[in-house]
């Protein structure tokens, strides 16, 4: 940017040396205006661009300090060159802080001026190089963290298939509690990014079976005791897995972790009770429970929709919250509406945010 294209505002009550400035930043090439007092010079900041002010201290009606504050408040990116008769350390220093760019003081040789002023202009023009590069790196780590987090929900959700691709049987379920819960958790008045984060954790909550013995994944027969305990240790494998990488959303990790306990305190791994069970577990395990009763096993037949709702009903206060079921009954009162979800339609519906300021309270 030349000299030419930009305008400085001389500022004093001295009209000779208001001139003899003009004369010399002219020659130098600026532009200039001038302004007799604070007021004024306010005045000629509101009607004009200007590029830097140079100002007196020492003025009537506004002195040179307050203009400063004016001008660090409504004009933030012009410079600021203050102009004393008095060789104050103090009162430069405070100049300073206030946002002034450089504190010339009388007598000075009038040819320094334009040199101080083309000085003053090179801070300002370095500042706000800083300050758009800085704007621009905030850009590309949001950016940069946004990608991560694609990244790592494309990994778990790899997981997620690649559990689900051991056994047709099982295909899609995932997906359909994820629809499920999200539906409940709407009836139950949570807001959207908790509405996403059951979601989400509903779509992994199985996704410890990863370390469960593939010959009792599989079993095409009811399992014996020993066998349901050792499957019933994919709630821990799950939150192990998923710790490092969802700290930031608890309430995810509680549903992978507590999805299988109930409220009478008989369930597994923790034997929590009643709320001591996080509302979002409760949630899924009602929708979990749900959907494994409907879907067709290899030792058994899915339940009818009809008979699957009567047994949630029947075992509400043993091992479903009441309150979870009957936002399961508003959300699908015309049961021919339950939805058969795919995991695509799912994962569109979960763009859950993991950043630090989304975290839901553990308690939930």
């Amino acid at each position: 940017m030349t000299t030419s294209s930009l305008t400085c505002l001389v500022v004093d009550d001295e009209q000779s040396l208001r001139d003899a400035l003009s004369r010399v930043l002219e020659q130098a090439g600026y532009r200039c205006m001038v302004a007799a007092s604070g007021k004024d010079a306010i005045a000629v900041l509101e009607r004009h661009e200007i590029s830097i002010v140079l100002s007196d201290i020492k003025m009537p009606e506004m002195d040179g300090m307050a203009l400063l504050r004016q001008i660090r408040e409504h004009w933030p990116n012009i410079a600021v060159v203050m102009v004393s008769g008095v060789a104050d350390v103090d009162l430069a220093v405070s100049c300073l802080r206030l946002g002034a760019l450089d504190y010339i003081t009388k007598p000075f040789e009038i040819k320094e001026v334009g040199a101080r002023v083309g000085q003053a202009l090179d801070k300002r023009r370095l500042i706000e190089e800083n300050l758009r590069y800085q704007n621009h790196l905030a850009e590309l780590v949001q950016l940069q963290a946004c990608r991560i987090e694609e990244l790592f929900l494309e990994g778990i959700q790899a997981l997620v298939d690649a559990l689900e691709a051991k056994d047709a049987y099982t295909r899609g379920h995932s997906a359909r509690v994820s629809a499920y819960a999200s539906e409940v958790a709407v009836q139950l008045g949570l807001s959207e990014a908790e509405v996403q984060l059951v979601g989400l954790g509903a779509e992994l909550h199985d996704v410890g079976k990863i370390g469960v013995r593939e010959k009792v994944l599989l079993k095409p027969a009811a399992l014996t005791d020993d066998e349901y305990e050792h499957l019933m240790t994919h709630t821990v494998i799950g939150a192990h897995i998923l710790h490092p990488l969802l700290k930031n959303a608890p309430g995810v990790l509680a549903i992978v972790r507590s999805h299988h306990e109930r409220v009478d305190g008989k369930g597994l791994p923790d034997g929590l009770s009643g709320q001591g069970i996080p509302m979002f577990a409760r949630i899924v395990s009602l929708a979990d429970s749900f959907d494994a009763m409907t879907s067709a096993r290899p030792y058994r037949s899915a339940m009818a929709t009809k008979n699957a709702v009567n047994e949630l009903t029947r075992c509400q206060n043993s091992q479903f919250d009441p309150d979870v079921l009957d936002a399961f009954l508003r959300a699908y009162e015309d049961q021919s509406s339950l939805p058969i979800a795919t995991p695509e339609k799912v994962r569109r519906s979960v763009p859950v945010r993991l950043a630090a300021g989304d975290v839901v309270p553990s308690g939930m």
